[in-house]
């Protein structure tokens, strides 16, 4: 039960951030996709992605920077336009992965200092329950994290974060169940 209570907090906070992102406008049908058409249509809703990730707005912006330059690299060798998506949320994913093992690595030389990366205005939006259930995933562990944001954020089926992630689908349902299990105790303790 104390599942089921947890699932519904984050469904609801993130499912509240997806619709204030607005909703994906496709290209004329007859226009050929191109890397401007997808920029302008999804790279809001990677940074969001990525910021739920990384917990810093500049540095989620950097990581989506990274995956457009990268899909533009391979463009030419792009075959099938639908595909983009999905290469550019798993590059997202991807890089976001990458400057946390950064960030670990640089905090086990430094002293580990409290930063709150979320701006005032992000936090402001969002009702004090929402509040809540986006720091307590703040505190769960990266793939836990990435999961419920993939799953609930980003709307992704199982098979979807499977992908996105590089994980098998069963751990994709373990790691949810086990999420979900950790933000229902971090929102109950107080801090």
């Amino acid at each position: 039960m104390l599942e089921g209570n947890a699932e519904r907090s984050v469904e609801a906070t993130l499912g509240h951030l997806r619709t204030m992102d607005g909703p994906v406008t496709p290209p004329p049908p007859a226009a050929p996709l191109t890397l401007e058409d997808l920029y302008r249509q999804h790279r809001m809703r990677l940074v969001r992605l990525a910021i739920l990730l990384v917990d810093e707005p500049a540095t989620a912006e950097d990581v989506v920077q990274e995956a457009f330059t990268g899909l533009h690299r391979n463009w030419g060798r792009l075959r099938d336009a639908a595909a983009a998506v999905g290469y550019l949320r798993t590059a997202v994913v991807n890089g976001s992965r990458s400057v946390l093992r950064r960030r670990k690595t640089a905090r086990e030389y430094v002293a580990p200092h409290a930063v709150n990366a979320r701006s005032a205005e992000s936090l402001a939006m969002l009702s004090s329950e929402h509040q809540a259930v986006v720091s307590a995933l703040s505190k769960l562990p990266p793939r836990q994290r990435e999961v419920l944001v993939l799953r609930y954020y980003g709307g992704l089926s199982e098979a979807e974060i499977s992908e996105a992630a590089g994980i098998s689908k069963g751990t994709v349902k373990s790691t949810a169940s086990r999420a979900l299990e950790a933000l229902q105790k971090a929102m109950q303790s107080p801090n």
